[in-house]
């Protein structure tokens, strides 16, 4: 054992890597010990200065928004206020062109002071923000006199004095009673209000005073003065017209301290911030016009809004303050005193959790060593596995081998039975072997999916042959139906579909006694349809067969576990097809894609014992089974529902079942699956296809049988045929659609080429008698009479003899149906010839033989009951064989120039393995051809792997060392087919074939091995039978050899 595995080398590397880290140096922590009290002095410090950080930056925070309040604030007031001094001014300045129209356009004058003093006052409303209004009159020195004889008085300055002798005055001739003291005053003998007269006049707009005491309230207030003109001004006035036509000056005293407090006192929180108004005209030197300059309050927070009250000389700003300083903000100082006491928390934490990794440190290495130790230890259950799985083939290929050998000597009955006996249990040891192997390819990640084409129709009647046999003996209705929306053709892995199927209908089988086993494959989109619909397979609801309470509509009349799967849903999923055309079934629902995925939904149905309702939730486990009964009543070792769980969802799909104890289950998977172009159809082998053949196209033929699903599996087998299918419930209405015409449909003149009744269907003697009837009816006319076959599941002599005598002298087909089956006997009763040439081979012997004989095979392999079996399959087609014991004797052997067609190289061989044999051969070869001047003569010897290894030794493995093919081992006669074809061009020390990419591809697929031993292979003319019908006819000789093999038995037509 020793010397045949081979120590994984890359494995044990990374073992001791692994262990040689983890014993490098100390952790960070382990190394800066000494530190860690500094570390956590350093980390309090930083924590405290990240909480001041925070303080400040919160604070910061809340003065931002504290100013944007007081903005907010001082602006709504400043907006305010300017608004209402505008409004003022309006008014103000409609009181100026009053007087311009009234006093001055009209003659005689309609003002006098009286009208104005009485208008002003009812108008005051307007003006709030006034304390009164006046009128001066321009009066230059020339007309000073005559002024004050029309008025009776003189002109007096602010002082109340005589004016003294100017080049103009501005004496008040009218004004408000509010300030009726200013009358007779001069308004230009004060500095000031002379300046703003002068502006006015040259400006023509509105002109406002510095700040001053009033008279009367001595209250902080501004004047505002406007012209007054004689007479009209141009559209675009110059300064010196503006002086000629002013007449007098309209002025209005604004109270600014009394306009604020009303403001202020207007809004709400008003004590909550101090303003302040202020002429800036001079910025050097700004006058206050309200507020006091030194008033208490929040001195650093400061806002300053502008005012704009019409005169664009003047500068006016509003300063506001809050009241009281800003308060401690107690949010930023929580959350910085909590951000400290976290980071003081989290620094422990940290200084407790270093102080704990020094000692967990070391529990962390030791932890790491054991890891690495586990890790170790999983490779080498690994190896372990794949060595004892290699030392139980090596023996099992010695004994199965031998057994075919023997198999094929002279042998008495006896001996013969106890050969096959001991070939099956051998046979049985290695599939459990292979199931325990895909589970650990599955848990080691390894189990990679082929892509090749495949039909499913094709396997499915594969698997149910396998089961055939099985299923006659217990009496269960085994039955498949493919829905016709399923491409004939899919791209995936048929040999793990293979496997889910056989898995899921050899566990029907094994868990059924009586009752029925039906595998039903459907379009996932369509598995659910709902299509309303009154016929199925030609019968309406009124037809069908109605039990008596103890049966149900499925296949066999007894209750399913899963109620989706009943006639109804039956009906609505097949319903759309059966009423299209009866077209050829060899013409697949295949659509013109070139790419993309079909999901299929796969369901087994059967009324088995159930799965108790306490186990039904570790089904899928490895080796698990429902209880401890189960493994000693039925065997098995609970392992294929977990492969089969597996592969689904590799295929990416789900599976799920229905169980009722004593009532049965229901398996359902999905399937994602590739599609093929259609224009390919010809260019492709179909490998896992089983073509039928066409001379049944047109044929017309009437089903009877009570139960209307297998009835519609029947005619599904049928209608792959190309056969017009009427289905009856009973023998009399059957004879009633010949009654007439003798024909099925109206108006036609042929009859029925075969009536198909189930044996069930004959209950009575008086159905017996409708059979006679039928027959002397059909007799009695001049059409070709139908041919009668009965349909049963298992059939004793009695019921024989009375199916013979109630007419059907024919045959009697028995179930499971396939296809090819029903093809294959219709075609002897009916006489019909096969008009295609057959796909398979009718004798494979024969064609190996013609194929392998006088080749020249090089067998290497160390162990000699291997070479010893692997000789005489070969020598048994003819080759001519010779072995090697070694890699290093292989090499000596294949040194060019060499004889040799092929070469079969064991892997694991001690000294030298098979991949570094193959390896040097290859590179021989191409120094060889290096130097050759055609590529005609390369040297390429073909080097099939063969090795019991099935774990390690992939397929790629092998095509990385210039292999060819693999064959796993036991080695059987099967394997031959994975030989490459060998030119007869050349001499056989020179093989022309070199695989290319397609046929590597295809070299893959299990299914597919074959056609690449038929690639540029002559097949003999005599071929041209239909392999693996395995019929029984009356009459007939037992079937020959090759129409026993393994992938097509178990279906019998008796008679």
């Amino acid at each position: 054992m020793g010397s045949k595995m081979q120590p994984n080398h890359n494995s044990v590397a990374k073992w001791n890597e692994q262990m040689g880290t983890t014993k490098k140096g100390y952790t960070f922590v382990q190394a800066n010990r000494a530190w860690l009290r500094k570390y956590l002095l350093l980390w309090i410090m930083g924590m405290a200065f990240i909480s001041m950080l925070i303080y400040n930056g919160m604070d910061a925070d809340n003065k931002v928004r504290r100013n944007e309040v007081l903005g907010s604030m001082c602006e709504q007031r400043a907006r305010m206020l300017q608004d209402q001094f505008s409004v003022s001014v309006n008014h103000v300045h409609a009181l100026a062109v009053l007087v311009s129209t009234f006093h001055y356009f009209k003659t005689p004058s309609a003002i006098d002071q009286e009208t104005f003093a009485e208008y002003t006052a009812r108008t005051a409303f307007e003006r709030p923000l006034l304390s009164g209004v006046a009128y001066a009159q321009r009066v230059v020195h020339s007309e000073r006199d005559i002024f004050g004889k029309k008025h009776g008085w003189m002109i007096k300055t602010m002082k109340r004095e005589p004016s003294p002798i100017r080049d103009e005055y501005a004496p008040v001739i009218f004004s408000q009673e509010t300030v009726s003291y200013i009358e007779l005053l001069d308004m230009m003998s004060g500095e000031e209000d002379r300046k703003n007269i002068l502006r006015s006049r040259a400006t023509g707009k509105a002109v406002l005073t510095s700040p001053l005491r009033l008279l009367g309230s001595h209250h902080l207030g501004v004047v505002l003065t406007f012209p007054v003109y004689k007479s009209k001004l141009p559209s675009i006035p110059t300064e010196e017209e503006r002086i000629e036509a002013t007449a007098g000056y309209v002025g209005g005293a604004f109270d600014v301290e009394s306009l604020v407090e009303n403001l202020l006192g207007q809004l709400a929180g008003n004590q909550a911030i101090l303003v302040n108004v202020y002429d800036v005209t001079n910025s050097s030197d700004p006058l206050v016009m309200y507020g006091h300059q030194y008033q208490d309050g929040d001195k650093f927070l400061l806002h300053g809004s502008s005012l704009d009250f019409g005169d664009p000389f003047r500068k006016h700003l509003m300063i506001c303050r809050y009241q009281q300083k800003a308060p401690t903000s107690w949010t930023a100082l929580t959350t910085a005193f909590l951000f400290f006491v976290i980071g003081l928390l989290v620094g422990y934490i940290l200084y407790g959790a270093a102080t704990h990794i020094v000692k967990v440190d070391d529990d962390f290495h030791e932890m790491q060593e054991l890891e690495v130790r586990a890790e170790a230890a999983d490779v080498a259950k690994s190896q372990g596995l794949a060595t004892v799985s290699h030392e139980i083939r090596t023996p099992m290929n010695g004994i199965l081998g031998m057994l075919a050998l023997l198999l094929d000597t002279d042998l008495s009955s006896t001996q013969k039975d106890y050969a096959q006996t001991a070939q099956a249990c051998g046979k049985a040891l290695i599939a459990l072997i292979n199931e325990v192997l895909d589970r650990a390819k599955i848990e080691a990640g390894r189990l990679e999916l082929e892509a090749v084409p495949f039909d499913i129709r094709s396997i499915l009647d594969d698997v149910l042959s396998l089961f055939s046999e099985k299923s006659r003996q217990k009496g269960l209705e085994l039955a498949v139906f493919v829905s016709d929306k399923v491409p004939e053709i899919v791209i995936g892995d048929p040999g793990r579909f293979r496997q889910i199927i056989t898995n899921l209908v050899g566990n029907s089988v094994k868990f059924t006694e009586r009752g029925h086993i039906f595998v039903k494959v459907h379009l996932a989109e369509h598995s659910k349809g709902s299509i309303d619909t009154k016929y199925v397979n030609g019968m309406s609801d009124s037809d069908l067969f109605i039990s008596d309470g103890r049966e149900f509509q499925t296949l066999s009349g007894r209750e399913a576990a899963d109620n989706q799967n009943y006639l109804d849903n039956f009906k609505r999923q097949i319903a759309h097809e059966n009423f299209q055309s009866n077209a050829s079934p060899n013409n697949p629902a295949v659509t013109n894609e070139c790419c993309g995925h079909v999901t299929l939904m796969v369901s087994v149905e059967d009324t088995g014992i159930g799965i108790l309702l306490h186990a039904q939730n570790r089904v899928f486990k490895p080796f698990m089974q429902a209880d401890s009964s189960t493994s000693r009543n039925y065997g098995g070792t609970g392992i294929g529902l977990s492969i089969s769980k597996c592969l689904v969802e590799l295929m990416g799909g789900q599976i799920n079942f229905v169980s009722q104890p004593q009532t049965g289950s229901t398996f359902s998977f999905t399937a994602v699956l590739g599609k093929f172009k259609k224009n390919s159809m010809n260019d492709m082998k179909k490998p896992s296809s089983e073509e039928l053949p066409p001379s049944f196209r047109g044929m017309k033929a009437i089903i009877v049988d009570r139960k209307p699903v297998r009835a519609s599996v029947t005619r599904y087998h049928l209608k792959r045929l190309g056969i017009i299918v009427e289905v009856t419930s009973s023998i009399n209405m059957a004879a009633s659609l010949c009654k007439e015409n003798g024909s099925i449909a109206p108006g036609s003149t042929l009859l029925p080429d075969m009536i198909l009744v189930k044996k069930d269907t004959l209950k009575s003697d008086e159905e017996c008698g409708i059979i006679h009837q039928l027959n002397w009816k059909l007799n009695a006319s001049s059409f070709k009479l139908p041919k009668l076959i009965l349909l049963a599941t298992n059939i004793t002599t009695a019921e024989l003899d009375k199916a013979r005598a109630a007419g059907f002298a024919d045959t009697v087909i028995m179930k499971p149906l396939r296809a090819s089956m029903v093809a294959a006997c219709l075609q002897q009763v009916l006489d019909v010839k096969n008009q295609r040439r057959g796909r398979g081979l009718p004798n494979d012997s024969v064609f190996l033989q013609s194929l392998l004989c006088g080749k020249r095979i090089l067998i290497v392999d160390d162990n000699k009951v291997n070479r010893r079996v692997a000789a005489g399959a070969l020598k048994k087609v003819g080759a001519d064989v010779e072995c090697a014991e070694s890699g290093k004797a292989a090499l000596k052997l294949l040194e060019l120039p060499h004889n040799f067609d092929a070469c079969f190289m064991d892997i694991q061989m001690p000294e030298m393995d098979g991949f570094e044999a193959a390896r040097l051969i290859r590179t021989m070869e191409s120094k060889a051809n290096e130097g050759s001047s055609t590529t005609e003569s390369e040297w390429h010897v073909p080097i099939l792997a063969m090795t019991a290894d099935v774990i390690h030794a992939t397929y790629d493995e092998c095509l990385k060392y210039g292999m060819d093919v693999y064959v796993s081992k036991p080695f059987e006669e099967e394997n031959l087919y994975k030989l490459p074809r060998f030119s007869k061009n050349h001499s056989p020390s020179k093989a022309s074939w070199m695989p290319n990419d397609h046929q590597l591809h295809k070299t893959r697929g299990k299914s597919s091995i074959a056609d690449l031993l038929l690639v540029g292979s002559k097949i003999p003319e005599t071929f041209d039978t239909i392999p693996g019908a395995n019929c029984v006819l009356a009459g007939e000789s037992e079937p020959s050899l090759t129409q026993r093999r393994e992938f097509s038995t178990g279906i019998e037509i008796q008679a």
